[in-house]
């Protein structure tokens, strides 16, 4: 859940390299879908009621929710950084990968995630 169509679209696809899919009106809603490729795609839905705008960065109760994998975790890391998306910590490396977590413009905490090599 997003609060505004266009700063998600501009998050997503500016700072986190996502592609826009689809951006078609319904009436007084948009249907917005990007994807960051490998076949997930995400439904980015503006909030309308009270309810909906107060879950607005806080869909998974402050904790990761949402892992995006890369294949070069260094060149994604720095073009998010210099977009100014916030690292909640420096990247690290486990034995699952190299990692670092950050928030979406909302606040939603995601994994930055550069899988190890079996």
């Amino acid at each position: 859940m997003v609060r505004d169509y266009d700063e998600a679209i501009r998050f997503y696809v500016d700072g986190l390299g996502f592609t826009l899919v689809e951006d078609e009106p319904q009436g007084d809603k948009r249907w917005v879908v990007v994807s960051a490729g490998g076949g997930a795609s995400l439904l980015l839905a503006q909030a309308s009621s009270e309810e909906e705008k107060a879950r607005v960065g806080d869909q998974t109760g402050g904790r990761v929710g949402f892992f995006l994998n890369t294949d070069d975790f260094d060149r994604d890391h720095a073009r998010m950084t210099e977009f100014g998306v916030r690292f909640l910590e420096t990247p690290r490396d486990e034995v699952y990968g190299r990692v670092a977590v950050f928030e979406d413009l909302y606040g939603n905490r995601w994994d930055l995630l550069q899988p190890a090599r079996a």
